[in-house]
């Protein structure tokens, strides 16, 4: 009776060494049946003896064969005799990248396209305030109606006005700031700065000052006016026909081109020193005026808007009068100026922004004004008390009438410095 299952006789079990056979000597090393590699076998059909698909070592492929034929058509033995381990991978933990270190990061790479992505944002912020603050520009003043010019020297004249508009200020506002009402608008403090090679200068122009107005069109009428040798007080040429006839009074009194044309008003100086978190000040003297509104004490303080707008419109209370407070004007617009062309408010989009916003919603420029131009003009007035810079009054030799009398033969000088881009040399009260 066969013990065996399934049928199987002792000869399938094999009488060999290691099988369970009765033999006393061992059976010779067997070779372990190896996958054979080549060119796929050709199809079995009639004519085409069967290929077998494993050999062992002694070159046989009968007993068995059929076994591992099937074990090669199922893909058991895939990658056997490369020496992959069955069941391998790379993706689990014994597979192939186990143990494997992982390359370092690339950091040259990321600092690169880190550096490429900030530089990008940086173009594209700086573009677009650029033409965001452009169109902001109130280019109202159109110089080519001005008539008669002196012929353009070296270096570039801004003549910087601030004027005494209450435009768009309401009733509180101009309580608060001490403006009063009257209608129109005029001219409070006017200004010209040179920029050169030379250093730059600042001169102001009292409004007291005696000039002779002369023949010019009509802003709006478009109509001529025929000069009669009439004396008035400077700030009565803009209250006559605005701009263009101030540009043209003061060209006619002293032979110098003006380039560029900057007005402000009440309400927008007082916004941009509230903007840019007050404007540090050294005041000379005590000072209280009541139709000013200033009630300062003397020494280095800082000034907000309204107290520095009643800073720079006081007159009434310096010995001086219009002199004295055209000095404290020139010293209060170049730390105002200062402040505004600093890191501190340049590199702070909180403060940049709202400072620009101010600035710009109330200034009003020539047509030909550039963003460039006006920014030219505020780091020039920064310098303009330290280094080779120069702030002076227009020379005055007198009065008549009230009205301050320039002194001609240190204009003509100051003039012709001016002129040829040359270091100023003439000093003004």
């Amino acid at each position: 009776m066969n013990d065996w299952p399934e049928g199987w006789s002792d000869n399938n079990r094999g009488s060999g060494y290691g099988r369970g056979g009765a033999s006393a000597q061992p059976e010779s090393a067997r070779v372990m049946r190896q996958v054979r590699r080549g060119p796929a076998a050709p199809p079995q059909g009639a004519g085409v003896p069967p290929q077998p698909s494993y050999v062992d070592g002694h070159g046989y492929g009968g007993d068995g064969g059929g076994d591992y034929t099937n074990a090669r058509n199922t893909g058991y033995d895939s990658g056997y005799s490369t020496g992959q381990v069955y069941g391998g991978g790379s993706d689990g933990p014994g597979g192939r990248d186990a143990g494997v270190p992982r390359p370092a990061p690339d950091w040259r790479r990321r600092i690169k396209w880190t550096a490429i992505s900030v530089a990008t944002v940086l173009v594209v912020t700086t573009v677009g305030t650029y033409f965001w603050a452009d169109s902001k520009l109130n280019r109202e003043v159109d110089l080519s109606k001005v008539i008669d010019r002196p012929e353009a020297g070296e270096g570039t004249n801004f003549l910087i006005v601030g004027s005494d508009s209450r435009e768009g200020m309401s009733a509180e506002e101009k309580k608060q700031l001490h403006t009063g009402s009257a209608e129109g608008k005029r001219t409070d403090s006017m200004m010209i700065l040179h920029t050169g090679s030379n250093g730059d200068t600042l001169i102001s122009l009292p409004r007291d000052s005696d000039v002779e107005i002369p023949s010019f069109v009509g802003s709006e009428s478009g109509k001529r006016y025929a000069g009669t040798g009439r004396h008035t007080k400077l700030n009565a040429a803009y209250a006559t026909d605005g701009p263009e006839l101030l540009v043209r009074t003061i060209e006619f009194n002293t032979g110098l081109r003006i380039d560029h044309y900057v007005e402000i008003g009440f309400a927008g100086f007082a916004n941009i020193v509230d903007a840019v978190g007050g404007v540090e000040i050294d005041i000379p003297q005590d000072i209280k005026d009541t139709k000013s509104g200033a009630d300062l004490k003397k020494g280095r303080q800082t000034l907000n808007g309204e107290e520095s707008l009643a800073f720079v419109r006081t007159r009434y209370a310096l010995a001086g009068s219009d002199l004295d407070r055209t000095k404290n004007q020139q010293k209060f617009l170049a730390a105002l100026a200062g402040q505004v062309a600093t890191p501190s408010t340049v590199l702070n989009p909180f403060k940049l922004y709202p400072t620009m916003s101010a600035g710009l919603d109330t200034l009003i420029v020539d047509k030909d004004m550039g963003l460039y131009d006006l920014g030219s003009m505020f780091f020039a007035m920064k310098g303009v008390n330290g280094g080779d810079g120069t702030s002076m009054n227009m020379p005055i030799s007198g009065s008549t009438g009230g009205n301050l009398v320039w002194d001609k033969a240190k204009v003509k000088q100051l003039v012709s410095q001016l002129k040829n881009d040359e270091k100023v040399t003439v000093s003004g009260d």
